[in-house]
This record gives C-alpha cells, sequence and structure tokens, in this order.
C-alpha cells in the first residue's frame, strides 16, 4: 500500500474527513457531532491521535464503536465505552468544567467570526427551510477549548456576511451579549476548497490551506466576506492511500456519511 492517491478518484466528503482528522493529531479529548465529525474523529483514532478520547451528545464518554454510529444515541457507542453519564452530568461536569480540548461541529451557515446558524435558512417565522437547531451546538461552543467546523460546500450561502439565525454565538458575539465564554470558539473551518483559521477572539476567520490545484481567488469568490488570504497561505496534501482505505474499508463502509 503506497501514501500516494495520484490515481484515485476522491469524493468531497472523503477529503473534508481526512482532513479534518489530520488536524485533531494535538488533542486529547474530542466533542463529536454526528455526520463527518463523527467520520473525522474516528479516522483520527486510527491514525495520527490513537489516544483521543471521543465524547457524545447523548453521555458516552470514551466510546469505541464497534460500527459508525448513525446518532449520538446509537446502540452502539455503548458497548466498549468508557463511561456512560446521564446528559446533566455530562454537560455539568464534563464540557461546563472546561474537560473538552476540541468540539466538532457542522453547521449551515458560518459568518467570519465563526458564529454558527444551524436553525433557519430564510426569515425565522416564514423560513425557507428550517433546521434541526442546536442540540447542544451551543454549549459545545461555549465551552470547549476551540472548536472545528467541517462545511460540504464552500459558497457564498454557506459562509456568509451576516447569518440568517445565530443559533451558536462564537466568543466575540457572546461577549458583547454580556456572557463570558471559555474557550476561543472555532479556530478552524474545513471546506472543499481548503481551510480557514483563527488564533483568538477579535480575528476574522483567514484562509490557511488550500488543496492542490485551487485557486484562492476562487475560494475568495466563493465566499460571502471580503475573505482575507494568509501570507503563509499553505498547500494541504491530498488524502493518502492509507488515510482512504481505513476511511473506506474500517470507519465508513457501508458509506453512511460518505457521499
Amino acid at each position: 500500500m503506497t501514501d500516494t492517491t495520484h490515481a484515485t478518484q476522491i469524493s468531497p466528503s472523503e477529503l473534508l474527513a481526512v482532513v479534518a482528522s489530520r488536524e485533531l493529531a494535538q488533542a486529547r479529548t474530542v466533542f463529536a457531532g454526528i455526520g463527518l465529525p463523527t467520520v473525522a474523529v474516528s479516522l483520527a483514532h486510527l491514525t495520527c491521535a490513537p489516544d483521543i478520547e471521543i465524547i457524545y451528545e447523548s453521555g458516552v464518554c470514551g466510546a469505541h464503536p464497534a460500527s459508525l454510529p448513525e446518532t449520538v444515541a446509537d446502540s452502539v457507542l455503548i458497548t466498549g465505552a468508557e463511561a456512560v453519564l446521564d446528559m446533566t452530568a455530562l454537560f455539568n461536569y464534563v464540557l461546563q468544567r472546561g474537560h473538552i480540548d476540541v468540539g466538532f461541529l457542522g453547521a449551515a451557515q458560518i459568518d467570519k467570526w465563526g458564529n454558527l446558524n444551524s436553525s433557519v435558512i430564510g426569515d425565522w417565522t416564514h423560513p425557507t427551510v428550517r433546521l434541526p437547531g442546536s442540540g447542544g451546538a451551543a454549549e459545545v461552543m461555549a465551552n470547549s477549548k476551540e472548536v472545528y467546523v467541517v462545511m460540504r460546500r464552500h459558497e457564498a450561502r454557506s459562509l456568509v456576511a451576516e447569518l440568517d439565525f445565530c443559533t451558536s454565538p462564537g466568543p466575540d458575539r457572546a461577549l458583547a451579549a454580556g456572557f463570558t465564554p471559555r474557550g476561543l470558539g472555532v479556530t478552524k473551518v474545513i471546506t472543499e476548497l481548503g481551510v480557514l483559521s483563527r488564533t483568538a477572539p477579535g480575528e476574522e476567520l483567514v484562509l490557511t490551506g488550500v488543496y492542490p490545484g485551487v485557486d484562492p481567488a476562487d475560494v475568495v469568490a466563493a465566499t460571502g466576506w471580503d475573505l482575507k488570504v494568509s501570507d503563509q497561505l499553505a498547500t494541504v496534501p491530498h488524502p493518502t492511500d492509507v488515510e482512504l482505505s481505513l476511511l473506506r474499508e474500517e470507519v465508513d463502509p457501508t458509506r453512511v456519511y460518505l457521499r
């Protein structure tokens, strides 16, 4: 098995999962959302972060599922888990006490400050699309040391100048409303075109990495705000054959999330 993928067709969801998994190399505890965050965390556990502790909103801590969970309440999360708490204990004693290194979330919209919308697209009273809402995302945003977001589509209606609704406010917006969040908020956004980053409250998300063959100008054009490009813009390596093999054969062989 080689570490190159020149002849391998890679789907957008596979690309996102692999790139997101690499970002977890230094994380110890991760609060994983369902979907691509779950895929990415599972892959990281098999590659760059073998000691990572995966925590789910249902109260499962140190998850070692035999197969990929389809919901946060999937029974496969229980077997082999290091602990199972009720949700009150999980949020009070794990999340709100600051024990989460990385909160891993998805969203329908994100703005340049890292605020997230997972509630409605369009007007609140007569929305074009009504979405599931926060779940635990607002708490994850406020209490994790930092938050990573996976966005399946990099386009101006997803990376927006102004959210249609703010479901999960980042630290800047929370501070303006009189709340003091624990962590940095969103520090990484992984999209189909590249990686956006910020390091502290008060900073905008900046384009810090693109995939081979992607023109940074195209990323800027696909963003709903005037996206700044880092002076040290990196080229993000494509997934390797090893990563893809693990992803396809062990993490999500039935393509639950890998479209």
